[in-house]
């Protein structure tokens, strides 16, 4: 079943209602910011799709955080996006997360690279989006 809304996620379970715990969330934000620390090089024509790729693991990281907090286990990437659209009630970040996600998968499942320009666009998108993500860890779960 291809889930399209967090219900969906919930009926197929692809997403369950856990005990939120708050080391793991700690660690899965330590692990973000390690990442990141780690892909901060300059960016080339090369790299660029790999630094992308880290930058969005970070980003899932994160939002697994933030559902862990929620009292949330998501299984894939689809009910992520659900997750940050309808719970956190955050439609603007689930069309950045969305296209992130489309990109991200055409790199890892189809093997299509992105241009360069395309994957810098890509990486700042994704930079604005951890610090969304952030403040709302920040602000509304008090991490």
């Amino acid at each position: 079943m291809k889930e399209s809304s967090w219900k969906d996620c919930l009926d197929s379970r692809n997403s369950l209602k856990i005990t939120p715990d708050k080391e793991k969330v700690k660690s899965l934000i330590e692990t973000a910011d390690e990442r990141i620390k780690c892909s901060l090089k300059k960016i080339n024509s090369q790299n660029a799709n790999f630094v992308f790729e880290d930058y969005y693991s970070s980003i899932i990281e994160l939002i697994h955080s933030l559902a862990i907090l929620h009292g949330y286990k998501i299984n894939n990437h689809l009910c992520l996006g659900f997750y940050i659209k309808e719970v956190l009630e955050k439609e603007n970040l689930f069309f950045i997360f969305d296209d992130l996600r489309f990109k991200r998968n055409s790199l890892t499942y189809y093997g299509r690279k992105m241009e360069f320009e395309v994957a810098k666009t890509a990486i700042e998108k994704s930079k604005r989006l951890i610090c969304e993500l952030k403040i709302i860890l920040r602000n509304k779960f008090e991490v």
